[in-house]
């Protein structure tokens, strides 16, 4: 898997810093249930990303992002330019990624988000539409820039989105539940819930502070497994929460802890 720290170096850091801190707060603002912000993020998350397709497509990248004065006519733009069997991820560059932005754009900007007087109010629909095509965005830039699968490249995305717990302590690559009291399995399952990609089972272990991996694997990973609260990878040693996982946390875990 990519590691966060390498992810689009290719990218200069004046476009590639941006558009992860843009993504990462739309997608922390979705899971967290707070509409407005999560679609606000959507508008320069597409100036950034605009910017780096059009470097991408002329072969040079500038420094920093800039604002197209129309949108709409920019990524129009960018289907004339000339196809390129050669170029890495020619038809996202040209033509897939500039259809996109435009819908993501006009999300922030008619509908109730941005300015006064759209036809909605901010909502799940319309933040679960900014969510998901920021992360497919992201994910191609990704899959082109680090020559990856489409697989390989979600996951990467995946985990770039945290959940805030004020609960949970990060102190260099260790995270700690700042509860002694709470039960190790709770404690995984919080721990997921933080992090809502895949994480490695011995990470996970390390965390809680489990006696021994293979208890840890026993009692915990293969129980919350058989009930569909997470999914246990045996192969690659790896566990991501689920949405029922999810909903015991908010239901249980933590709504105890208000």
């Amino acid at each position: 898997m990519i590691d966060a720290s390498n992810l689009l170096k290719s990218i200069p850091d004046g476009l590639r810093d941006p558009l992860i801190k843009c993504y990462q707060e739309i997608g922390a603002n979705y899971v967290e249930r707070r509409w407005e912000p999560a679609e606000l993020n959507g508008g320069k998350f597409c100036e950034v990303a605009y910017t780096i397709v059009q470097g991408g497509l002329l072969g040079t990248f500038p420094t920093i992002p800039s604002k197209p004065a129309r949108m709409i006519d920019a990524c129009r733009a960018l289907e004339q330019v000339p196809r390129d069997p050669n170029r890495a991820g020619d038809q996202s560059l040209r033509v897939l990624i500039p259809r996109t932005l435009p819908v993501l754009y006009e999300i922030r900007n008619n509908r109730g988000v941005g300015h006064v007087g759209g036809d909605v109010n901010p909502n799940f629909l319309d933040a679960t539409a900014v969510y998901g095509m920021a992360s497919w965005i992201l994910a191609e830039l990704v899959r082109i820039f680090h020559h990856v699968s489409t697989k390989e490249a979600q996951y990467a995305v995946d985990a770039l989105i945290e959940r805030k717990h004020p609960i949970i302590w990060e102190v260099g690559d260790v995270r700690r539940v700042l509860d002694p009291n709470m039960e190790k399995k709770d404690q995984a399952l919080l721990l997921l819930h933080q992090r809502p990609g895949w994480v490695s089972d011995s990470e996970l272990c390390k965390w809680v502070e489990y006696s021994t991996l293979a208890n840890f694997k026993r009692l915990i990973l293969q129980p919350f497994h058989d009930q569909r609260l997470l999914e246990y990878d045996k192969k690659s040693q790896r566990a991501q929460i689920s949405p029922l996982g999810v909903q015991k946390v908010e239901r249980e875990i933590l709504k105890s802890r208000i």
